[in-house]
């Protein structure tokens, strides 16, 4: 008898072997209807073991099995997957002479890569989502063999797929492949995939990509066709309408339009910050540095280049190399830091250090460096040359705790501050390749994770997502439209300490290594003023907007008016501007709130002989006349409130 625990924890019992989709049948036929592959373990096997397999997976001896469904993570990960196959099917039923070669999950949907003799056209794409769909509702099974490496190898060569046979060649000699077939099409994967193709029903093909063979910028240029696929209809309306919503609130889009910012050809991966963006910028750094002043940091500035020995002594030469830009001269070979971490320790090194002395917290706007690929720019949230609100803590061992419980704390309401109220907390553990004992790794893990629990955090745990030197917390905003922004960090770090030989003199007179945490709250400021504009649409609260307030006359007779009632909101520290021209207000007024000002005030004669001001708000909201202190007052709460 085979034996299969189910996750109620029952128990069925089979006369023999017994595939998923007999155990879904056994069950109910509205279960084998919506299995789409199943979760297995053998019993005894810890819970976080098991495989992800197909429904005609089959098991000889007492299992642990869960049925997964489309309202599964894993299911949507089978979906995805399998949906990519149907793509490349439809490519080859459409385009016969295409090659395929790869074709995986990625975030929300998945890609193939083909090479072809033309680009492929928009036409092209709505041909083949058309033919998918017609694949997808004749409902063909897709099986799986397994053949030996050399013979799948040759079977590929028969059918003219020369990349998939190059990627079969590279699998070691004697090893066995699996292939999926669906009606005519049979590709090269490990699985698992959906029973059938009429499981496939909610997708559609977004976009073409040039992608090298092999990700290798010296081989040949692949065509990649871009899909996403969903469990139901309204889960792809809803992807479909947050992308639409995304678009509207593209950064580089608003930072044109709003006069904030450019990216420019001779310095790819760095920011040219105009006036209003560099208000904008002053506005979120000053912030930050009150913050860093009220919390117990002492300010710091470290050089942007260091010799190289230092970073081949604290480890990150050997795991960052590739991304450091570096130089040299007189015969050294220095490097542009990617990271501020070992100049806070040179810091802390200066002079001798007591017990007494801890908690040391440095804090620097420090401006770092890292080679980023061009192909991964991406406007200001993902550059080459960026400034960390980063922060170091020195500490005692019993100290961790304390220091992470407030920390989490104070991020909380910088992130409120700027408008995030919801928060995704993660705690990523040690990496297999990783410097320091395990000792070590148990008790920084064990203090993250206590910290939380003290914040009353409800968190995740991310094996394995550590830094090489210790574990972290890691803080996520979820931005208006639904989307995850990795921003804050918090990070315990016993090795860095040891490897730059740092100490401080304890209570009973001897040396002893400080614990150094390391952390960040919005993390890169260009990246999170990138953040900040999408997520109010360019609308930026009125605390941050760079033109708070916009005077404009009605006519000449209005002018000095105009200009005093700018001083007088300048003197209150506001930042002010004036729009005099000779134009009708109608025109001056719609083309500027297409800046998407706070607030514009109009001021004719009959404001001007009542020392008011006609008020209207950001929204084409017309809040009428008042005195002008009462506008001020008004203002100044906003600002205060950071409303």
């Amino acid at each position: 008898m085979v034996q299969i625990t189910l996750p109620d924890g029952s128990q069925r019992e089979y006369p023999g072997p017994v595939t998923v989709a007999e155990v879904a049948a056994s069950i109910g036929a509205g279960l084998a209807k919506a299995a789409l592959a199943g979760k297995v373990r053998l019993a005894g096997e810890a819970a976080g073991v098991g495989k992800v397999v197909d429904t005609s997976y089959s098991m000889a001896g007492h299992s642990v099995l869960s049925i997964i469904t489309a309202k599964d993570a894993d299911g949507l990960e089978v979906i995805r997957h399998s949906a990519a196959h149907l793509l490349a099917y439809a490519v080859k039923e459409l385009f016969p002479e295409a090659q395929v070669t790869i074709g995986p999950v990625i975030e929300n949907g998945f890609y193939y890569d083909f090479a072809y003799k033309r680009p492929f056209t928009p036409e092209d794409l709505a041909a083949i989502e058309k033919k998918m769909a017609a694949l997808a509702a004749l409902d063909e099974p897709v099986t799986r063999r397994v053949l030996p490496r050399d013979e799948a190898v040759a079977y590929f060569k028969g059918l003219g797929e020369h990349y998939k046979a190059e990627i079969i060649g590279s699998i070691p000699a004697g090893e066995d492949v699996s292939l999926y077939r669906e009606g005519k099409f049979e590709d090269l994967c490990r699985g698992p995939h959906v029973p059938s193709t009429g499981k496939l029903k909610f997708f559609k093909l977004m976009k073409v990509a040039g992608a090298y063979w092999r990700g290798d910028q010296k081989n040949e240029q692949l065509q990649r066709i871009y899909g996403t696929a969903w469990a139901s209809k309204d889960d792809l309306q809803n992807y479909l309408t947050q992308l639409e919503e995304a678009e509207k609130r593209d950064h580089r889009k608003l930072g044109r339009e709003l006069d904030l910012f450019h990216i420019d050809e001779h310095s790819p991966g760095t920011v040219f910050w105009h006036p209003k963006g560099w208000t904008l910028w002053q506005e979120v750094e000053q912030y930050m540095r009150r913050v860093y002043r009220d919390n117990g940091y002492q300010e710091v500035k470290g050089p942007q280049i260091l010799d190289k020995a230092l970073w081949e002594k604290t480890g990150h030469w050997d795991k960052y190399r590739d991304n450091m830009f570096t130089t040299e001269s007189e015969k050294r070979d220095y490097a542009l830091k990617p990271m501020n971490c070992p100049g806070h320790i040179l810091i802390f090194k200066q002079g001798i250090k007591s017990y007494r002395d801890l908690p040391l917290r440095y804090g620097e706007f420090g401006q770092c460096h890292r080679n980023e690929p061009t192909g991964g720019l991406h406007g200001i949230m993902r550059v080459r040359g960026f400034t960390q609100d980063d922060g170091h803590i020195f500490c005692t061992e019993d100290m961790i705790l304390a220091e992470c419980t407030a920390y989490t704390t104070l991020l909380q309401k910088v992130y409120a501050d700027f408008g995030f109220k919801n928060i995704i907390y993660k705690v990523a553990t040690r990496p297999a390749a990783r410097i320091g004992s395990e000792e070590s790794w148990d008790k920084a893990e064990a203090a993250l994770i206590d910290s939380l629990r003290a914040s009353g955090c409800e968190f995740e745990i991310s094996p394995g997502d550590g830094a090489f030197y210790g574990p972290k917390i890691e803080y996520t905003l979820k931005d208006a439209i639904g989307r995850q922004w990795q921003c804050g960090t918090m990070q315990v770090d016993f090795s860095m300490p040891e490897r730059l030989d740092a100490e401080y003199v304890g209570i009973d007179g001897a040396r002893h290594r400080p614990v150094m945490l390391h952390r960040a709250i919005v993390g890169s400021l260009e990246r999170f003023i990138g953040i900040l504009i999408e997520e109010h649409a360019g609308a930026l609260p009125t605390w941050l907007a760079p033109a708070q307030v916009l005077v404009l006359n009605i006519t000449d007779a209005q002018a000095d008016y105009a200009k005093e009632v700018a001083k007088t909101l300048q003197n209150q520290g506001l930042r002010v501007s004036l729009d005099l021209r000779n134009e009708k207000i109608t025109y001056k007024i719609r083309e500027h709130s297409l800046q998407k000002l706070p607030y514009i005030l109009v001021v004719g004669d009959k404001e001007k002989e009542a020392q008011a001001v006609a008020v209207r708000a950001r929204g084409n909201q017309d809040l009428g006349v008042m005195p002008l202190e009462a506008f001020s007052q008004r203002i100044l709460s906003d600002i205060a409130r950071k409303a």
